[in-house]
């Protein structure tokens, strides 16, 4: 499973890139604005530094919510960096655009998927990843898994290339779920994928080790 960080704070994306086990980064506007990026240039220059930092698959998302606006936003995302996706809402307007991206080899992340249906239109037209908010599906008292699950099935089904991006992964049992499920890539704050490496059994072990060898070593 490839994971991704949800954010974009360039010292966070950093900092899990020197990790050496980031895939990607999703933004959205806004994660911009809680880091003060305001503006169509500075957005999109913003997008240029977040690709300078990692090695791939920068979700970028488009504004518009009209297909001309999509088509117009998307295409001028794409052409600042290769590493860009094109991020594109759950819509009508956004469906057409997807498929017009797909036809131009242009990679596209639908975003805002809570329904199995959606995530089916989403593949139907072409999206190189489509992302179900299972955090927020909690929210309203739904299972967010049972829909990663089911989207996963329906996808097998008929052999369906689009990714299943979880997204709105909120802690650790999210993240080992969408593994065990089989999500392609799972999308979440710094924390949550830090949080991997802490077992109180390793810090126990590891202040054994370390309390042994200074005995060791004293004498």
């Amino acid at each position: 499973m490839q994971f991704y960080i949800d954010t974009a704070n360039l010292k966070e994306i950093k900092e899990a890139q020197d990790l050496g086990i980031l895939d990607g980064v999703t933004t959205n506007p806004s994660l911009m604005a809680k880091e003060g990026i305001v503006g169509t240039a500075n957005v999109l220059k913003h997008y240029k530094d977040i690709c300078n930092i990692v090695d791939d698959n920068v979700s970028a998302e488009v504004i518009a919510l009209d297909y001309d606006g999509m088509i117009k936003e998307g295409m001028e995302l794409a052409k600042l960096d290769d590493k860009i996706v094109v991020k594109i809402p759950m819509t009508k307007e956004g469906i057409k655009a997807i498929k017009y991206f797909s036809d131009n080899e242009i990679r596209t992340n639908c975003t805002l998927i809570f329904s199995a249906g959606q995530a089916l239109v989403a593949a139907k037209a072409g999206a190189t990843m489509m992302s179900p908010f299972i955090g927020r599906l909690d929210d309203v008292s739904y299972d967010g898994m049972d829909l990663i699950k089911q989207i996963i099935g329906i996808y097998s089904n008929y052999g369906y290339e689009t990714m299943v991006l979880a997204a709105s992964v909120r802690h650790t049992m999210h993240l080992i779920k969408c593994a065990e499920a089989g999500a392609d890539i799972a999308t979440c704050p710094l924390s949550v994928i830090a949080s991997l490496f802490k077992h109180p059994l390793t810090d126990s072990g590891l202040e054994k080790f370390m309390a042994d060898h200074k005995k060791a070593n004293s004498k």
